[in-house]
């Protein structure tokens, strides 16, 4: 075989091994995006890590529906983690947290818009709160109406579930937020979002015996299983995606084994 025949076919090798070691590490460590939202406003700023512009939501929701991505609610995608179901290719799921009263208002219009479903999380005792930046029981059912929003519970107040002491004060946090917001909606209460994506095993354990079927942490680390629907992890959108291609490379299924080793030694 002719020398130069011989490099292209070493190279070919080469590229073909490459190629083949990508698709099984991508493959391995492949983590449906679920995305995290706090406030959408149109006065966002880039301090606030909690908030995205109105204009940049506009900007990723067309273009997750644009280029075809199948985005599902946060119980479709828990069934199916269960069930251990095939996840059709760049599936994406929608959550918000802390009911901020802009999702009612910027958000929402643009998800029904795209017709995107999404799973906002309401902490109870901040429902329609005197300071009027919390979303009221009239914008949620006027949400919940629409067939896109799921609700579910956040507690029933802001504090960090690890940092409650007395197990009856922790239950209630649990139990009470899901059978208040059963009240109010009609409707079985399935979602449960640790207040700051905190948890222990106790905490886990208390969700899953309140009935919850599926509950999302923040990044309960790299050792912590993916599946978990209990503790699915997440991404939290902030004003650092306003990039598209920075919004793109989050939601590429990847991003969370790179979030969890990038601070590695």
């Amino acid at each position: 075989m002719p020398k130069r025949s011989v490099i292209f076919f070493i190279t070919g090798c080469i590229i073909v091994t490459l190629t083949l070691a990508l698709f099984i590490f991508v493959k391995m460590n492949y983590v449906v995006p679920i995305l995290m939202y706090h406030s959408v406003s149109p006065f966002a700023t880039k301090e606030n890590r909690l908030s995205v512009s109105h204009a940049s939501f506009e900007r990723q929701m067309r273009f997750l529906k644009d280029r075809h991505y199948n985005v599902v609610s946060l119980t479709s995608l828990a069934e199916m983690i269960k069930h251990k179901q095939r996840i059709p290719r760049r599936t994406v799921v929608l959550t918000f947290d802390d009911g901020y009263r802009d999702n009612f208002t910027y958000a929402f219009p643009v998800l029904k818009k795209y017709n995107l479903p999404a799973t906002m999380f309401v902490i109870i005792n901040e429902i329609g709160r005197s300071q009027g930046d919390r979303l009221t029981w009239d914008q949620i059912h006027q949400m919940k109406r629409s067939g896109i929003i799921t609700f579910g519970s956040h507690a029933l107040g802001p504090e960090p579930l690890v940092n409650i002491a007395h197990p009856a004060e922790l239950k209630n946090e649990i139990f009470d937020s899901k059978r208040a917001l059963e009240e109010k909606l009609k409707t079985p209460v399935e979602a449960f979002s640790y207040p700051e994506g905190r948890f222990n095993p106790a905490i886990r354990q208390l969700v899953k015996d309140a009935g919850y079927t599926v509950a999302v942490a923040t990044s309960p680390g790299k050792g912590y299983p993916d599946d978990d629907v209990w503790a699915l992890k997440r991404l939290r959108i902030s004003s650092t995606s306003d990039n598209l291609f920075v919004f793109w490379f989050e939601i590429t299924g990847i991003y969370t084994f790179i979030k969890e080793h990038r601070d590695d030694p």
